[in-house]
């Protein structure tokens, strides 16, 4: 599908989309209990992948209106009729991973083109360290994924400078080991709010696990069992960045974001970046409320060690504000969908954006720069379809996406909310 987005501007509320990331988690909690209903979840491509899988490790889930009616498999579960098919999300395939290494038989995972191309090796050698088998089809750390169990827990190092999903995955799979888990982390964690949801979701699922000195620990011989048999998800602050940025650069009046609590998220941060970029933006967090208006921004330094997800907003961000936008520490956000530092370097080149792109780095010199509309490809990438689609905004002209449906991953009816906020687009 094609998107075009016109020169135009927005105003209006906006609820952000429930969150990917609780979602995933929250599912798969239910899955290692008896069960619970998952109160509005993000229904997504990705999320489906996360609930398939469930299902195929012994649970069932079916929608009941806007809820998710999981029951799992208690802690144990059985060996897939079929291969674990995890789609284009990375998030399933690494967090059940660790599903996999509880099972007594083998299970096999893959995905799509773009999954198979992400790397997995440090959480399949970590399977190995904790006596199970886990292996990559083709040797070179990729999906497809062999994996045999079942581990006991145990102690295991693994370097944290990859995935923070590799530590979410042997977390939630440890407290259902007999010994538990010890994850000694041998370089410096990236992506660490994202974690912290993880130990979030677990102890509302009545599970206990904590931050160690050298990484995290989770006991074994627990059970999961959330109050009431129940769990509510969160708005998703990736999603609420796409909604403050068109408000940002293009606002008629105000945008207010609803559904904004706060939470474990790292990517709440987008407020205080646009704070520090000039931004007249308040949020009124017992609320749930987020208003921002229409301001001249200038480019600031972003550290995104821990909030790789907003990258691409903030490089258009970056693009319409005077001077430079210095986005560091981003070499594990070329690891995603796509690698979104070369790939939002080049797409907004195509808008008539300078930038410059670096091992770990991405400068966008927005000061030095005229957006102006043209044709431009999502890369198959979510997150890249959605900043390209506030670029346009206030690009000179049209901006045309190319690979538009991809927004169905975490915001499936994100240029439906775009357009009632006022946004020229066409489909």
């Amino acid at each position: 599908m094609q998107a075009t987005v016109g020169n135009s501007r927005v105003s209006g509320a906006a609820r952000a989309p429930p969150s990917k990331s609780y979602t995933h988690r929250a599912l798969l909690a239910a899955g290692y209990a008896d069960g619970a209903l998952v109160r509005n979840p993000l229904d997504s491509a990705d999320t489906r992948a996360t609930a398939a899988a469930v299902e195929a490790f012994g649970g069932s889930e079916a929608r009941e209106g806007d809820d998710w009616n999981v029951t799992g498999f208690d802690g144990t579960p059985s060996v897939p009729a079929d291969v674990v098919d995890c789609a284009n999300s990375g998030t399933t395939m690494r967090l059940v991973t660790g599903t996999a290494a509880l099972v007594d038989g083998t299970t096999v995972l893959t995905g799509d083109e773009s999954l198979r191309s992400r790397p997995q090796g440090p959480l399949l050698d970590a399977i190995e360290a904790l006596g199970g088998r886990a292996c990559s089809t083709r040797g070179n750390g990729q999906a497809p994924l062999v994996v045999d169990g079942p581990i006991e827990g145990g102690h295991v190092e693994m370097p944290g400078d990859v995935s923070s999903q590799f530590v979410t995955s042997l977390l939630m799979a440890g407290a259902a080991t007999e010994r538990g888990i010890d994850v000694a982390l041998t370089t410096e964690l990236k992506s660490a709010p994202y974690v912290d949801i993880t130990l979030d979701v677990l102890a509302d699922f009545g599970v206990e696990a904590e931050e160690t000195a050298d990484g995290y620990s989770v006991a074994g011989g627990q059970s999961y069992d959330p109050a009431s048999s129940e769990y509510d998800v969160p708005g998703d602050f990736s999603s609420v960045s796409y909604l403050l940025a068109a408000g940002a650069l293009a606002a008629d009046d105000e945008v207010v974001v609803e559904g904004a609590h706060p939470s474990a998220q790292g990517d709440t941060a987008i407020v205080d970046v646009l704070d520090r970029m000039g931004a007249d933006v308040e949020w009124r967090d017992d609320a749930g409320e987020i208003v921002v208006r229409q301001s001249a921004l200038s480019g600031v330094t972003v550290d995104v060690a821990d909030t790789p997800d907003l990258l691409p907003t903030l490089a258009v961000l970056g693009a319409a504000a005077d001077g430079t936008m210095h986005i560091t520490d981003a070499e594990h956000v070329r690891y995603k969908e796509t690698d979104r530092v070369s790939a939002m370097a080049e797409e907004l080149a195509e808008l008539g954006v300078k930038t410059e792109e670096r091992p770990d780095e991405l400068l966008v010199h927005g000061g030095e720069s005229e957006l102006v509309g043209a044709r431009v490809d999502g890369r198959g990438d979510h997150r890249l379809v959605m900043a390209l689609a506030v670029a346009g905004l206030v690009a000179d002209g049209e901006t045309t996406i190319e690979g538009a449906e991809h927004v169905d991953v975490s915001f499936p009816d994100f240029f439906d909310v775009l357009e009632d906020l006022g946004a020229d687009v066409a489909r």
